[in-house]
């Protein structure tokens, strides 16, 4: 019996310490929340600190700060980056095409010198976050591949192409070659 408790404990122990990390951070693919609860708060207000941005911009920064692991969706974004608004850490002016350009204020700055060391432990979730998803092309590229792929499957399954629909593939395939070697 006892060591049937014990390698229950152990295997109980062992998911406790997983599902913590979960709860830490996860990648893309639905498998949960990415930041725990005030977190994107203080990650957007870092951001801005850095360089005052307009949201897309920072929507950009996350993902590049976790290495395409996790890309925040605008409706996560636009209400924290109000609610820091709200409680007074950023301040909001008109940008460039009307785009709203989000900048600390000094009760931001004295909230992040606060808050320093939850700070870096975040900063530090998302290097490790970034050196696990290993540089590797980014989840976007991959689906865009895989679209791509299921598209020619689907185009080649309706059956036998005319010169003209061939030429028109061709053409498209080598338009986006070109393409994606400029970028």
């Amino acid at each position: 019996m006892f060591h049937r408790f014990t390698r229950h404990a152990e295997a109980r122990a062992m998911r406790a310490d997983w599902m913590g990390q979960r709860r830490q951070m996860h990648f893309r693919g639905g498998r949960g929340r990415v930041f725990d609860q005030g977190d994107l708060r203080f990650v957007l207000l870092r951001l801005i600190a850095e360089k005052p941005s307009h949201g897309y911009e920072l929507i950009k920064a996350i993902e590049d700060r976790v290495g395409g692991a996790y890309s925040p969706s605008p409706g996560v974004i636009y209400p924290t980056l109000t609610l820091l608004e709200e409680m007074g850490y950023a301040t909001v002016t008109p940008g460039e095409g009307g785009k709203k350009l989000y900048s600390v204020t000094p009760e931001g700055e004295a909230a992040l010198a606060a808050n320093q060391p939850a700070i870096d432990a975040i900063f530090g979730r998302i290097d490790q976050v970034r050196a696990a998803h290993g540089g590797g092309p980014s989840p976007q590229v991959l689906r865009a591949m895989q679209n791509l792929r299921l598209a020619l499957r689907l185009r080649l399954a309706r059956g036998p192409m005319s010169e003209r629909e061939i030429d028109a593939v061709v053409a498209a395939l080598d338009q986006a070659a070109v393409a994606v070697e400029k970028a």
